[in-house]
Formats: structure tokens, sequence, C-alpha cells
């Protein structure tokens, strides 16, 4: 363990993380959890002032890839996701529904998407990133619906019914939503 537990430690980061510089810092504050972002070129990671020097590379190590997946799952941009929508309208409702924005939003906490069908904009959560293709698909669908029929009456309902994987997609989120129910063991979480 350092003499300074407040240090910051530059280095060079495992090759292919895709940053040049490393900056660890610790702190007598923090006690369980490790954090990392992105500061330009050089990522920051925060960790624990006990932390061996082992530990604070497999960490390093760990956080790296964390963010390498976090920023991968970022590729479908907005575009993309907008001609998605433009192809599954074609595909399940002959192009009826027409988005004026499809587009993803990090404030969408407890519904997987939104629509405004006046203005014709459709957001997702992006919580939905990295969940399997045809998850996204229903939910897209989903919104788009709600372009043609507002509501959720029968006639919404008979719409996605055109979508073959509707209720598969539904009892995936299910999981989801139930998984985030459960207790989890103290120390099994890794931030």
């Amino acid at each position: 363990m350092p003499a300074d537990p407040q240090r910051s430690v530059t280095s060079k980061p495992p090759r292919g993380s895709g940053t040049s510089a490393v900056e660890v810092r610790r702190s007598s504050r923090r006690r369980r959890t490790v954090s990392a972002y992105r500061e330009g070129d050089r990522t920051i990671v925060l960790i624990p002032a006990r932390m061996s020097e082992a530990e604070e590379q497999r960490w390093v190590t760990v956080m790296l890839d964390k963010l390498a997946a976090q920023e991968s799952r970022r590729v479908l941009g907005d575009s993309a996701l907008t001609e998605r929508a433009e192809r599954l309208s074609e595909q399940y409702f002959g192009g009826r529904a027409r988005p004026a924005s499809v587009r993803w939003v990090t404030n969408q906490n407890t519904r997987w998407g939104s629509c405004t069908p006046s203005e014709g904009s459709i957001r997702l959560s992006h919580r939905l990133q990295g969940m399997p293709e045809y998850v996204v698909d229903y939910v897209l669908v989903h919104e788009l619906a709600h372009l043609l029929v507002p509501g959720h009456g029968p006639r919404f309902w008979r719409l996605l019914e055109a979508y073959p994987r509707t209720e598969r997609a539904r009892g995936y989120l299910e999981g989801v939503v139930a998984a985030d129910r459960l207790p989890h063991l103290p120390g099994a979480r890794e931030e």
C-alpha cells in the first residue's frame, strides 16, 4: 500500500484499451466501490485507498473493459435507430408509421420507450442497449404503433400482433424488471 493513500498514478493502459493514459486515484473515503470515467484521452479510475497494487491492476483492467463495453453499445446511434424504425414500419405497418425522430435517452428509468404522436417523436431508454435485437425491435414496433393508435386499447394490441416476437420480448422485459427487484448479496455487485 502506498504511503500517500490520496496519490494519483498515471500509467500506460493495457494494450487495446483505446486510451493513452490511465490515472488511478485512491481515496480513504471510498470503502468498496470502484468507478471510472473518461476525461479526454485519459481514463480516471477511482479506488479505495486500502487496495493492494494487484487489486488496483485487476480493477483497472475490469473498469477499462466496462467502459469499452459501454462505448461499444453506443455504436448504434440515433441515425441507425431511425433507419431501423423505418425498416420495421415498412415491414409491419406498410410504412404508415413515420416517426419524425427516433433517439436513445438516458432519462427513462421506468419505461422502455415513449412516443409523442403529435410530434412524431420516439424515445428509447438507454437500458435497452445491449439487449437482444428482437427486444429492441419489439419496443420500436410498440412505439411505432403509437403513431397510428395513441392508446393501449384493443386496436393497438391488434397492430402489435403483426410482430411475431411480441410475447417473447415482453417476457424478456418482465424478467429484467423482476431481476432488478431481487435482493442483491452484499459485496456481490462490482461498481
